[in-house]
């Protein structure tokens, strides 16, 4: 068997994915416009029925410069520990902020009650 570079190799998984997912995208109705080799884009309409494009790109990473190979299982653990993070700082700040209107809240009923009292 002849050695086949790793970027033809690439090239031929890109095309036949490629074809697979127009496919699905034109079974639904929707015009899938080739605008590069691994790329297509979809002319979609927002909820106010303004046109926008969906732009789909296949790539076969190949990993770091310094030779890691590409590992999709790490990338999503780390995307998910980072969603995680995220939420956890989403909810500590709003329970900071409710703290905060509270004593606000708090704070201007004794300064109404206060001056009531005056």
């Amino acid at each position: 068997m002849a050695n086949v570079s790793k970027k033809s190799l690439a090239e031929e998984i890109k095309a036949r994915y490629y074809e697979a997912v127009s496919a699905v995208f034109a079974s639904q109705d929707l015009e899938v416009l080739k605008v590069g080799s691994a790329e297509m884009a979809i002319p979609v309409l927002d909820k106010n029925g303004d046109e926008e494009w969906l732009v789909v790109t296949l790539k076969v990473p190949t990993g770091s410069r310094d030779g890691e190979a590409y590992d999709g299982y790490a990338l999503r653990d780390e995307y998910a520990a980072k969603q995680a993070d995220k939420a956890a700082k989403a909810k500590e700040a709003a329970e900071k902020k409710a703290a905060k209107i509270a004593k606000d809240k708090a704070a201007r009923e004794a300064k109404k009650a206060q001056r009531q009292a005056e």
